[in-house]
């Protein structure tokens, strides 16, 4: 594995994100740093914070903002999807995160659930859409059946969870994904990713980006760095003792 891992460039694989419910300024400036510095894919903060992330960085142009869509739950009406869609491409975003009706899967209701994410397919455009599964509530069945559902409404990526639920994504999670939908989208994993071996276990298995709350991206990638041979900012590992005081969600 270590051979065919570009540890100096973890980064391209992550997207850092602040969407916990107590998430502060203070630690969506620190995601904002954290991805400038590390030359990150993606920020990822909730709609309110999302159009001052996406000034902050302006001039990174190898990072994009992405809009979350339906957060937590995903029991949003698919116009309030719509239009949530619709405000965060207008503001910038480059990539939208949906929670799916994660109600309706459980409940039998595909075409509900295909509508819903189709709709904000459609309202995306060219924009990749990272339709969110939520797999902490749901069995092994539903997840294959949420993942088949996703791909045939036209979504970029399944994306395992936003990290609010009681459930991690483990390894597994990603192989059984995986075994449905093959090539025919990207994975995302998110939720309890915490260290660089997971996450390496985890692209090994077939998944393509993770989704990582400040702490745990800061903690992944200065393994990375590590492993790499390449020197640590002191800055910023100064700032992830003291900005962040509670548990990733994400």
């Amino acid at each position: 594995m270590e051979s065919i891992i570009d540890y100096a460039h973890i980064g391209r694989m992550m997207d850092v994100s602040a969407v916990r419910t107590d998430v502060t300024v203070d630690e969506v400036d620190q995601m904002i740093d954290i991805v400038k510095r590390y030359h990150c894919v993606c920020a990822s903060p909730m709609p309110y914070m999302t159009e001052y992330v996406i000034r902050q960085l302006v001039n990174v142009p190898d990072t994009v903002v992405t809009g979350v869509v339906g957060f937590p739950s995903g029991a949003d009406t698919t116009s309030m999807k719509v239009h949530t869609a619709k405000e965060m491409l207008d503001i910038g975003c480059k990539e939208l995160d949906m929670v799916i009706n994660v109600g309706a899967l459980k409940s039998g209701n595909n075409e509900l659930v295909i509508q819903d994410i189709a709709a904000v397919v459609a309202a995306a455009e060219q924009v990749p859409v990272k339709a969110i599964l939520e797999i902490a509530y749901l069995t092994d069945d539903e997840i294959r059946m949420g993942s088949e559902l996703i791909v045939r409404a036209g979504a970029a990526f399944v994306k395992t969870g936003t990290g609010w639920g009681p459930r991690p994504t483990t390894v597994d999670t990603i192989r059984l994904i995986k075994s449905v939908i093959g090539d025919t989208a990207l994975i995302k994993a998110a939720g309890g990713i915490r260290d660089l071996d997971t996450l390496l276990a985890m692209k090994e298995a077939g998944c393509d980006r993770f989704g990582i709350g400040v702490r745990s991206a800061l903690t992944i990638l200065q393994d990375a760095y590590h492993r790499a041979g390449i020197a640590v900012d002191p800055a910023v590992q100064t700032a992830s003792s003291s900005a962040v005081s509670s548990d990733d969600s994400y």
